[in-house]
């Protein structure tokens, strides 16, 4: 009997391990890498396109060295990801345009990519270049077109630039008269590190007419940065890269003769740029040099030159005009030391453009003189570095008297610059006598003994017992309603994602997962159906047995829909606000039906 029990715990173990190895095996083997080329067979003067495509995303992917061709285009990248009954289809792949450099056979040897921490190779291809055709690659794909007709490009405004000098960054998109583009979103936003950077906001993206490589193309300006470069040498700018999506034309007609066209995605990017960053130079380089770099104006200011002790006055640093004015620290004014001295209010009224910013900076000092006198302010100077000029330029304020007309008269020399600043002295009378008569009175003995204290501290038991009561019948009562307790915790959690999805306005994935698990908490907490059950045609039927009106129920669903296909599909920051503005009107209708 126990040799049985044994046998049958063996092969119990032997078939969860199978199972477990088996489950496993399926998981490696789910997971595909293949080359795809276009054509085994290709004239001189055609063009190869080579797929490497994968179903799972990789790491570390290293293409062939296409010995006997040129590469002339590539690596594009394209992604698409799909539902289908409840499952997810994947797929990436890396696409290259290739030109034959002599006639012969040719293999295109294997690539290699890491998933999962396993190396996977595609399978080597032979390829035949015979002499040239009549017409070259007559039949080329969709994305062909698209990767012959999208081009992004970052334009620098300057290659050579001083230390802080502005340097600027536009990111044009060119596209080809045969294509239109229908939407676009940003892949990989550059970080412009060693970078002061500020983008200045593209309010409408209108397409003009130019040329690229010689052939005209429509452009369309998708972002401006400005650069203020804060250390010196080769420094990179980081490339942009966007997935765009656009309509490609076919050579099939409708029924009406119209072209039919078909829609793709294509991932493009700007390329990396490098700019050489000139030091500032160290001759002739100000004691009081701060960092300032551009064209500036410098001056100092006063409220008023003639005011009595204790009043206030305003001085004002100012320097205006183009260059680095966030960048740069104020000189500061040395005053005499009976000029009392409050900490400055920076102010700024800059505006960036793409040749840099303009505007103004000032520092506002608020001086209390303590005595009588007269004050000079002396000349205080500027010093910036002309990048136009290539030289240290300094600008002297001129000198301010202020004169102090009425107050007390100080035992010391009043116009003596102090680095020090000193408190102010008070005016008028310092020092009251004690008063000789107060009115004092008795300090009375309170008794605990019949006090107001004493009888709430003895009618308080009484009241609160009835209350303890009545607070524990209600927690009781609550904790017994186990039904009531989900639907509040599902209104809960609807009302949370409701408002995560108003929050995501504008992020297409955040905004859909969080519409979508508010609404189906929502029915939760409605029908009382667990999570599991949710299908279309089970909220259809049980909103239909409610008695809910059809439009409603159609809303409802729409919605469900929508969530689904934002997964795989571009939606417009309208798109999700009328999504979030029906979800809400839909919820309001259903509140009163069910």
């Amino acid at each position: 009997m126990k040799l049985l029990k044994g046998n049958i715990l063996l092969c119990l173990g032997m078939f969860l391990l199978s199972g477990l190895y088996s489950h496993a095996q399926d998981e490696t083997e789910g997971i595909e890498f293949t080359m795809n080329l276009s054509k085994e067979e290709l004239g001189i003067n055609e063009r190869l396109r080579v797929d490497f495509t994968m179903n799972k995303d990789g790491d570390n992917f290293k293409p062939p060295q296409f010995d006997g061709f040129n590469v002339i285009m590539g690596p594009s990248q394209s992604i698409s990801s799909s539902w289908v009954n409840g499952k997810r289809s994947y797929s990436k792949t890396y696409t290259y345009i290739l030109k034959p450099t002599a006639r012969g056979n040719f293999t295109i040897n294997q690539a290699t990519i890491e998933i999962d921490g396993q190396t996977y190779k595609t399978t080597p291809q032979k390829v035949e270049v015979t002499a040239a055709v009549d017409k070259p690659n007559s039949e080329k794909t969709v994305d062909d077109v698209a990767d012959e007709s999208l081009h992004l490009v970052a334009e620098v405004s300057k290659g050579n630039p001083y230390l802080n000098e502005a340097v600027t960054v536009i990111y044009k998109l060119y596209v080809s008269p045969n294509i239109s583009v229908t939407n676009y979103r940003p892949l990989d936003n550059p970080t412009y590190n060693n970078f002061w950077s500020q983008d200045i906001p593209v309010t409408k993206h209108t397409a003009q007419n130019g040329t690229y490589q010689g052939k005209p193309y429509r452009y369309v300006v998708l972002k401006r940065v400005v650069l203020y470069p804060q250390k010196s040498g080769q420094l990179d700018i980081e490339p942009l890269s966007l997935e765009i999506f656009v309509d490609v034309p076919t050579n099939r007609r409708d029924f009406f003769g119209g072209r039919i066209y078909t829609s793709t995605s294509k991932t493009v990017s700007a390329g990396k740029r490098t700019i050489n960053v000139k030091p500032l130079p160290e001759a002739g380089k100000p004691a009081d040099f701060s960092g300032a770099v551009g064209d500036f104006d410098f001056s100092v200011t006063t409220s008023k030159t003639q005011l009595n002790a204790s009043e206030s006055l305003q001085a004002k640093v100012e320097v205006s005009g183009k260059g680095n004015l966030k960048l740069f620290q104020l000189p500061e004014p040395e005053l005499p030391s009976a000029l009392e001295v409050y900490d400055p209010e920076y102010e700024e009224s800059i505006n960036t453009y793409s040749s840099g910013m303009e505007g103004k900076v000032s520092n506002n000092y608020t001086i209390v003189p303590s005595f009588r006198g007269k004050y000079p302010i002396p000349s205080i100077s500027f010093s910036y570095f002309n990048p136009n000029t290539g030289s240290y330029e300094t600008i002297n304020s001129e000198e301010i008297n202020i004169e102090v007309i009425e107050g007390p008269t100080s035992n010391t020399t009043n116009a003596t610059p102090a680095a020090n600043k000193q408190a102010v002295v008070p005016i008028g009378e310092q020092f009251h006598f004690i008063n000789i008569n107060p009115n004092l009175s008795a300090i009375g003995v309170d008794r605990f003994f019949g006090s107001n204290l004493f009888f709430i501290l003895l009618l308080a038991p009484l009241l609160l017992i009835p209350i303890a009561i009545f607070t524990f019948k209600k927690r009781e009562a609550i904790a017994s309603d186990v039904v009531g307790n989900k639907i509040k915790k599902a209104n809960k959690l609807a009302r949370k994602y409701l408002s995560t999805a108003k929050k995501e306005l504008g992020n297409k994935e955040a905004f859909y997962v969080a519409l979508e698990k508010g609404l189906h908490n929502y029915l939760k907490a409605k029908l009382h159906i667990e999570t599991s059950e949710f299908s279309k045609d089970k909220i259809t039927s049980i909103l239909s047995e409610k008695n809910v009106e059809k439009e409603d129920i159609e809303g409802f669903i729409e919605l469900l829909t929508s969530c689904e296909m934002a997964r795989y599909s571009p939606f417009s920051n309208v798109q999700m606000q009328q999504d979030y503005e029906k979800a809400s009107e839909v919820i309001s209708n259903l509140d009163k039906q069910l």
